[in-house]
């Protein structure tokens, strides 16, 4: 098949949108599919496409507010001119911004298959940032983007039956894979504990993800605040960046942060964890779950999105009621004081994802992009 992919976010930007994209993008082309990638253009440097991709760097902007990420320019008759040249089989856009808005008119224009991407919550998103009043206006506008296509793509039976209870006509769920090879208990480095002031037998809380309001990290704050009650060694590692990385570096001058970290690098933070908390409540997926049960660290997350669909409480991590933040540190609390009940758990998790291919999930999209071109031509 040639999969024309378009997308407003691409590596070297770091987020699960772009990182879950450029997944697609490899494992399709290893599997012998041409791709047609649709994307802004950088300010920093782009990694090489894989094979049998041929690519479009449209122009863009950043996001205010969102610094680091950015946002494509329409380029509607830019789209239809390449389609029309060299007519894909099937459209996946996994953005909703200008440019994906863009790319929906012109594959529709041309009677393209169109599947797109749930990735991201904007509706919860404008709630942080002083604009409650947008989540209605904000949900209506991503329901009337999606129901153009012929499928909207969500990782998740819980956000498939939510969107179809909404108004969405086509969710068809997409798991989501992880890459066992690179996130991997035996990254775990001593060295890197050693940076972290942090010895073999104490306790390295970790939290990895985009430093921002609406991630929920106040509450990584209290859970941490109260397992140091009790291991007064242990320390809180921050791996990521965003806009509130400077307000918490001034408040909480004894924690760690680790900034961005990529590939490897990132892998063995992870491993070099013991606890990871993820509070956040505005993720379709949360692909860092994945990576750290693979990582072979347990979790304690809210009872939504990935930890919902691959966490059983008790099992590979904790797992608490979205309602409760007192049930999430309260959990916290308890897998700290037991380190024989976190490593049965890391086992547990890492058992548990080992199944995840992400070449196994690349396959799935193709075949549901196959099928709605057999549709449409029909």
């Amino acid at each position: 098949m040639r999969i024309a992919i378009v997308t407003e976010t691409w590596p070297p930007e770091i987020n699960g949108v772009a990182l879950t994209v450029h997944s697609f993008v490899e494992q399709l082309s290893a599997q012998g599919h041409e791709i047609d990638l649709v994307r802004p253009e950088q300010d920093r440097d782009v990694p090489p496409p894989p094979a049998r991709t041929d690519e479009l760097a449209v122009r863009g902007a950043a996001i205010p507010r969102y610094p680091g990420l950015r946002f494509g320019f329409p380029a509607g008759p830019t789209l239809k001119a390449r389609w029309l040249f060299k007519r894909p089989d099937a459209v996946y856009i996994a953005t909703e911004g200008p440019l994906g808005w863009s790319a929906m008119r012109a594959a529709n224009a041309l009677r393209l298959p169109v599947a797109t991407g749930f990735h991201t919550r904007f509706d919860d998103f404008v709630a942080h940032y002083g604009a409650r009043w947008l989540t209605p206006v904000v949900f209506a506008w991503m329901r009337r983007f999606h129901n153009r296509g012929a499928a909207t793509l969500v990782p998740t039976r819980e956000l498939e039956a939510f969107l179809h209870a909404h108004g969405f006509e086509h969710p068809v769920r997409l798991a989501r894979g992880v890459d066992t090879r690179l996130f991997d208990p035996s990254r775990r480095d001593a060295s890197l504990r050693a940076e972290w002031e942090i010895g073999e037998d104490d306790l390295a809380v970790i939290h990895v993800g985009r430093l921002a309001p609406e991630k929920n990290l106040d509450l990584v704050v209290t859970a941490f605040e109260a397992i140091r009650a009790e291991h007064p060694n242990a320390r809180l590692v921050w791996v990521g960046d965003g806009p509130a990385r400077a307000a918490l570096e001034h408040a909480h001058p004894g924690h760690v942060f680790a900034g961005m970290r990529r590939g490897e690098d990132l892998a063995r933070h992870f491993a070099s964890g013991d606890l990871f908390l993820f509070p956040s409540l505005t993720e379709t997926f949360g692909n860092v779950t994945l990576e750290s049960l693979a990582s072979g660290v347990p979790v304690v997350a809210f009872d939504y999105g990935a930890a919902r669909e691959h966490v059983r409480d008790g099992i590979e991590g904790r797992v608490v009621p979205p309602d409760a933040p007192g049930r999430f540190v309260e959990a916290a609390i308890a897998l700290a004081r037991e380190p024989a009940l976190r490593q049965r758990m890391g086992r547990a998790g890492r058992a548990a994802v080992l199944r995840l291919d992400p070449a196994a999930v690349a396959a799935d999209l193709a075949g549901i992009l196959a099928g709605l071109g057999q549709r449409k031509a029909a």
